[in-house]
Order: C-alpha cells, then structure tokens, then sequence
C-alpha cells in the first residue's frame, strides 16, 4: 500500500503542523519509503533473538535502571508555595491546545 498525500496531511493533523503543498509532497515518498522499510523488517524472524533492555548492556546490568526507594515527598502547600498561580489544590497554568 502506497503512501498518499491524504495520509500526510493526517500525519501533519495529529503531529499539529502546518506543511506546504511542496513539504507535503516531498515528504510522501520519503514517509511511504521508511513505512516500506519496516515492512521488510517485520518479515524477519525474529523468534530466537532475545529482547534487549539497552543495546549496550545486558538488561541484569543496565545502570539506568535504579532501586525504587521510597522518600520523603513534599506536602501540597509545599509544592504550591512558589506556583505563580493556584486554586488552592492545584497549579494553574495557560491552555496551550486549542484546536477543536
């Protein structure tokens, strides 16, 4: 299944972008490309691969994986000490979605 223009411009909808008619047809093949690529790689067999939890260590030895330890955290009126705005309960920030 080829890429269509259609499809870019519901990619560019969902990533809230504004493309020209030029972006838009440079980026069909390009896309349609890299979704062919994957194709091809989900046909591998890759039933004897072990998963991985990082490319460069072993998943027992990840050093960014840590200990979950529990600590102190802060109290409400603590965390909402230096809000420039609140409702008492909650941070108050600008609406920064507005698309319908």
């Amino acid at each position: 299944m080829a890429l269509t223009e259609k499809d870019v411009r519901h990619v560019e909808e969902l990533a809230h972008l504004e493309l020209t008619a030029e972006e838009v047809k440079k980026f069909v093949p390009q896309l349609d490309s890299i979704l062919q690529y994957m194709q091809k790689l989900n046909e591998l067999d890759t039933t004897a691969v072990e998963p991985m939890a990082q490319v460069t260590y072993p998943a027992a030895e990840n050093p960014a994986i840590r200990e979950d330890m529990p600590r102190a955290t802060f109290r409400q009126n603590e965390a909402l000490s230096n809000a420039p705005e609140s409702d008492g309960a909650c941070f108050k920030v600008p609406r920064v979605i507005e698309k319908e």
